[in-house]
């Protein structure tokens, strides 16, 4: 049985859930001492946790209408997109503010340089800005074939994430494997995609 567009709708709107409901619990967390010894770290840890999901959730859409043969699907998959890049810059604004604070801003330009995992992590974010603001129906017409072209560096943000969050903890932990796991499954599933660029 197909999704009908009115079912869309309602998924649309259990999506936006999924991602407001995070903030409401963040600042839930904060204000009742929900947090370990260094708050600041567990904020950007979960805030880049919710940002990885949201894009291993965009990544899944495709694959689920093509190979669910559910069309409708597609509908939400920039709704996702939204999300991943609004939690990726919270994520962002945690470190600098958080990490570094207000009167230390100046520092950011050559963390992000210094530190490797830094840098990965500010050029996925650049990344999923281009393709936010991008999203639209109009700039898919304005663009024409240079938008698919753009669009599917989508695929370098599913690689750099993952590494980005590996390399930022310090210990050897299970998480970080799992993400990074399910990222290079959902890019496999594309194998064939990706296969016809090398022809």
């Amino acid at each position: 049985m197909r999704i009908t567009a009115k079912q869309i709708i309602w998924l649309k709107v259990a999506l936006h859930l999924a991602g407001l409901l995070p903030i409401i619990w963040l600042f839930w967390a904060a204000s009742h001492g929900g947090f370990s010894a260094d708050p600041a770290k567990d904020i950007q840890h979960f805030t880049g946790r919710t940002a990885l999901k949201f894009l291993l959730a965009t990544l899944l859409i495709s694959p689920l209408a093509r190979y669910g043969k559910q069309p409708l699907l597609i509908r939400t998959r920039r709704l996702l997109g939204l999300w991943c890049f609004a939690w990726a810059s919270l994520h962002l604004t945690s470190y600098a503010l958080l990490e570094l604070g207000i009167n230390n801003l100046g520092l950011l330009g050559r963390e992000l340089v210094t530190r490797p995992y830094l840098t990965l992590g500010i050029i996925s974010w650049i990344i999923l800005l281009a393709l936010t603001l991008t999203s639209t129906q109009y700039a898919q017409r304005k663009l024409g074939r240079r938008w698919q072209l753009l669009h599917n560096f989508i695929y370098l943000v599913a690689i750099l994430t993952p590494i980005h969050y590996l390399w930022s903890v310090k210990i050897l932990s299970p998480q970080p494997i799992i993400y990074a796991l399910l990222a290079l499954m959902l890019l496999a599933w594309r194998y064939k995609k990706f296969r016809q660029w090398w022809r």
